[in-house]
C-alpha cells in the first residue's frame, strides 16, 4: 500500500511537462550558440507536441519566435541563470498521499567546479513566480547537495546511483555513505538504494552521474552502457559496472533484466579531448523517447535497442553532438515533472 501512496515516481509515468533552461551568450554556450540553439529548438518542439514546456530564460525576447507566442502548453519564466543543466538545478518530484511534492536541493556546480549561485535559486524563483500548479508544495532541502542526474528510480522502491558522485568531495562529504543512504530513503520514499562503484565517461564533469551510465526502462529493466573494445580506456570500468549490475536485486530480491546499449565510437573536441557521448542519456516524454545520437555507426543499433525496449513509444533521434561539447546530453538539459506539477 505505501508504495502507491508515497514514492519517487519513475520517469516513464505520465508527465505534466518538461523544464528547459535556455542557452544565451552569457552562458558557457556563448561560442557554440549557432550549433546548440537548433538542438534546443528541436527538443522544445518535440515536447510541445506532447505535453507542457516550462522554459527558464534570462530574457524572453531572446527566445525563438515559436516560444514567444501564446500557447496553452508553454510557460516562460525570466530570471538570472548561470548555465542550462536543468536536470541538476531543477526540482525533484516525489509523491505523497498520491499527490506530487516538489523538493529543492542545493546545486553547487557539481562539487563547486563551476559557478552556480543563480542556478541554485531557479527552483525557488519558479515557485515564487507561480510556475507550478496551484497548491504545489515546494519543500526546502537546500542543506543537502543533490542533482537529478545522480538519481534513477524504478518507481517501485528502488533508487540507482553512483558512489563516485554522491560520496564525492564538496557535495556532502560530512556525511557517511550510510547516512546519505538513510537520508535518501527517508526524503525520497525509496526502500532500497543501489550503489554502483564503477563506471565513468571521459569528459564528464559530474563525477559519474547515473543518467550517463545506466537507466531504468521499467521497474525491472535496466539499460546500461556496454564497452566491447578492450583497447578503450572505459573498458575495464564498464566491465566492472556490468558485473555490479548483474549482482543487483530489486525491492523484492529479484535480479534485474539487463539490456546493453552500444558504446559510440570516440568523439573528440577541437583540442583532442574526448567528449562524453552516451546513448543512456535519453529523455522520456509522453508517448515518445528523445534519443541522443552522434552520427556514428552505433546510432543504428541504439535506435533499434530503444525501439525494442519501448515498442509503444515513438523513438526520436536528436543529433546531440553540439550538446556533448559542453559535456552533457538530452537528459542532462531537461527535467520532467509528473502529472499535477505544471
Amino acid at each position: 500500500m505505501n508504495k502507491t501512496i508515497n514514492c519517487f515516481p519513475a520517469e516513464w509515468e505520465q508527465q505534466s511537462g518538461i523544464q528547459l533552461t535556455w542557452p544565451d551568450k552569457q552562458t558557457d554556450w556563448h561560442s557554440l550558440l549557432e550549433e546548440v540553439l537548433p538542438v534546443y529548438e528541436q527538443i522544445a518542439q518535440a515536447i510541445l507536441k506532447r505535453e507542457k514546456l516550462l522554459v527558464v530564460c534570462r530574457q524572453k525576447s531572446q527566445l525563438p519566435a515559436f516560444l514567444q507566442k501564446d500557447n496553452e502548453h508553454l510557460l516562460v519564466r525570466e530570471m538570472p541563470i548561470n548555465d542550462t543543466w536543468a536536470r541538476d538545478h531543477g526540482a525533484i518530484t516525489i509523491r505523497e498521499n498520491n499527490h506530487p511534492v516538489l523538493l529543492n536541493f542545493r546545486f553547487n556546480g557539481w562539487g563547486m567546479k563551476f559557478g552556480a549561485n543563480h542556478d541554485n535559486q531557479i527552483t525557488p524563483t519558479l515557485a515564487q513566480q507561480d510556475a507550478f500548479a496551484t497548491g504545489m508544495n515546494l519543500r526546502d532541502h537546500s542543506y543537502f547537495t543533490l542533482e537529478g542526474g545522480a538519481l534513477e528510480s524504478n518507481g517501485n522502491g528502488c533508487l540507482l546511483t553512483t558512489s563516485k558522485c554522491l560520496l564525492s568531495k564538496n557535495r556532502n562529504e560530512h556525511l557517511s555513505q550510510q547516512e546519505i543512504e538513510f537520508f535518501l530513503q527517508k526524503i525520497l520514499h525509496v526502500e532500497k538504494v543501489l550503489w554502483l562503484n564503477h563506471g565513468f565517461l571521459e569528459g564528464d564533469d559530474t563525477d559519474s552521474h547515473i543518467d550517463t551510465l545506466a537507466r531504468f526502462c521499467d521497474s525491472h529493466t535496466i539499460a546500461y552502457v556496454k564497452c566491447t573494445n578492450p583497447e578503450d580506456i572505459h573498458y575495464d570500468a564498464l566491465q566492472k559496472m556490468e558485473h555490479e549490475l548483474q549482482q543487483l536485486t530489486d525491492q523484492d530480491g529479484q535480479p534485474f533484466r539487463l539490456v546493453p546499449l552500444p558504446f559510440p565510437n570516440p568523439i573528440h573536441d577541437e583540442n583532442g579531448e574526448r567528449l562524453p557521448a552516451t546513448y543512456a542519456n535519453f529523455l522520456f516524454l509522453n508517448q515518445a523517447i528523445l534519443l541522443p545520437v552522434y552520427q556514428v555507426k552505433q546510432d543504428t543499433e541504439a535506435i533499434a535497442t530503444l525501439k525494442s525496449l519501448f515498442p509503444n513509444k515513438e523513438i526520436i533521434p536528436i543529433d546531440s553532438r553540439p550538446l556533448i561539447k559542453q559535456h552533457g546530453s538530452i537528459h542532462c538539459i531537461s527535467m520532467q515533472f509528473p502529472s499535477g506539477v505544471l
